[in-house]
C-alpha cells in the first residue's frame, strides 16, 4: 500500500474504526512518499491504480480524506493542469516538487496521503499540497511518479535524483547606481555576485561583477531570465552566454552541469 509519509492508517467497517499496525518499507523525502505494509492476516482492501497520464485536463476527479479531522470526507472536482511545480518549505529544508497534478478538488489538511480518483473510482494520484494563499488550488502526486517508484520504495532503494540543470552563480539585478561601476548603460541582464572555483560557470572563465547580458542569443532582463533559461537546459547542453565585463562584450561557452552531484548550490 502506498501512502505519503503522513498518512494516518485507518479503515471504516459498519462505522466501526479499525486501527492498523504498519511497518515502514522506505520512504523519499524529495517525492515526499512512502511505502507502509499493513501487519495482519486479514485481508485489506485496496483501490486500483490508474493512470494519471491518460487523465486529461478537465477530467472530474473524488478526494477523499480526513480534512480538519471530519473524517472520510469527499470532494470533487476537475484536473486543473499536469505537470505542475511548486516548492514547499519545512523543518528540514525545501522540498522541490515535480509533475504534480493540480486540481480545484477541494483539498484541505488531513487530505494529505489520501487518494485522488477518477470516475471509476482508479486512484490517479496522492494529495499532497495546497496552496494557503489561493482557493481551488491544490496538488497531487501522480500515479505515474510513484508507480515508477514504488518497487524501489519497498525495498528501502534509494530513489535516484532527477538531474537538476546548473551552472554554479549567484545572481543580482543591476540597479542605476551599479551601472557607472559596471561600465554598462542599461539595467538589463543581472551582475553575477558570485561564483565558486570549479563551477561550470567558473570554468568557462565567468567571474564575479560579470553582467550577463543574454543567453544562447536570447537577451535577458532580469535574473529571472537567466535561471530560467538555464533549467529549460538539459545536464550536459553547452550554453553560449553573452558577458560584459570592464565595458566588453564577448561570449562564453558554459557546459551545463548538475547540481545534485555539486558540493555547492548555486543557480
Amino acid at each position: 500500500m502506498l501512502l505519503t509519509a503522513r498518512t494516518k492508517l485507518a479503515s471504516t467497517c459498519k462505522a466501526t474504526i479499525r486501527i492498523f499496525t504498519a511497518k515502514l518499507l522506505g520512504s523519499s523525502y524529495d517525492l515526499d512518499l512512502a511505502v507502509l505494509q499493513i501487519q495482519g492476516d486479514k485481508a485489506f482492501p485496496a483501490l486500483k491504480i490508474g493512470s494519471s497520464d491518460n487523465t486529461e485536463v478537465g477530467d472530474w476527479l473524488v478526494a477523499i480524506g480526513n480534512p480538519y479531522d471530519f473524517d472520510y470526507s469527499v470532494t470533487t472536482g476537475v484536473l486543473s493542469a499536469k505537470e505542475r511545480e511548486i516548492s514547499i518549505d519545512d523543518t528540514q529544508k525545501t522540498r522541490n516538487y515535480k509533475h504534480l497534478l493540480q486540481t480545484d478538488t477541494a483539498i484541505n489538511p488531513g487530505n494529505s496521503g489520501g487518494p485522488l480518483l477518477n470516475l471509476n473510482g482508479e486512484v490517479i494520484g496522492i494529495n499532497t499540497a495546497v496552496n494557503s494563499e489561493a482557493q481551488g488550488i491544490g496538488f497531487a502526486i501522480p500515479s505515474s511518479t510513484f508507480s515508477s517508484v514504488v518497487d524501489k520504495l519497498k525495498n528501502n532503494e534509494t530513489i535516484p535524483k532527477e538531474p537538476a540543470p546548473y551552472i554554479g552563480v549567484a545572481l543580482q539585478n543591476i540597479t542605476d547606481d551599479m551601472l557607472s561601476d559596471l561600465k554598462i548603460n542599461s539595467t538589463k541582464g543581472a551582475v553575477v555576485a558570485e561564483v565558486e572555483h570549479g563551477t561550470p560557470a567558473f570554468e568557462a572563465g565567468i567571474r564575479q561583477y560579470d553582467v550577463i547580458l543574454s543567453v544562447n542569443g536570447k537577451a535577458s532582463s532580469s535574473t529571472e531570465d537567466i535561471t530560467k533559461a538555464v533549467q529549460a537546459a538539459s545536464v550536459g547542453d553547452e550554453l553560449k552566454v553573452t558577458i560584459s565585463r570592464d565595458g566588453e562584450t564577448k561570449d562564453v561557452t558554459v557546459k551545463v552541469g548538475d547540481k545534485n552531484t555539486a558540493t555547492n548550490y548555486q543557480s
